[in-house]
């Protein structure tokens, strides 16, 4: 098991960035891929973006493409989401995953382990 702890939410305008952090702690973090999910208010969770165990491959939601940049530091136990040009749309809790799996990953059930969530709200 890892347990995984996100931060770096916030209140913030339309057009601006957030960078979203997930500290992991418990196992061994490099075994892992990684991924964000998100969940709004009365929506269902969906998924956002993923990332392999080395990094080399990553994926993304088409409704953040372009704007949301995924990327990991396995020496720091920590994956990042850099987002940019936030819309109100984006307005979710934004939750961290980790699987030993390297496929499906654009599905939160081949996740095991999740983090609390960290709230990023965007203002019009």
């Amino acid at each position: 098991q890892v347990q995984l702890v996100e931060s770096g939410g916030g209140l913030v305008q339309a057009g601006d960035s957030l960078r979203l952090s997930c500290a992991a702690s418990g196992h061994t973090f490099s075994i892992y891929s990684m991924g964000w999910f998100r969940q709004g208010s009365g929506k269902e969770r969906e998924f956002v973006s993923a990332i392999s165990w080395s990094g080399g491959t990553t994926y993304y939601a088409d409704s953040v493409k372009g704007r949301f940049t995924i990327s990991r530091d396995n020496a720091k136990n920590t994956v990042y989401l850099q987002t940019n040009s936030l819309k109100p749309e984006d307005t979710a809790v934004y939750y961290c995953a980790a699987t030993r799996r390297s496929f499906l990953l654009l599905r939160d059930v081949s996740y095991d382990n999740w983090g609390q969530g960290t709230r990023v709200t965007v203002s019009s």
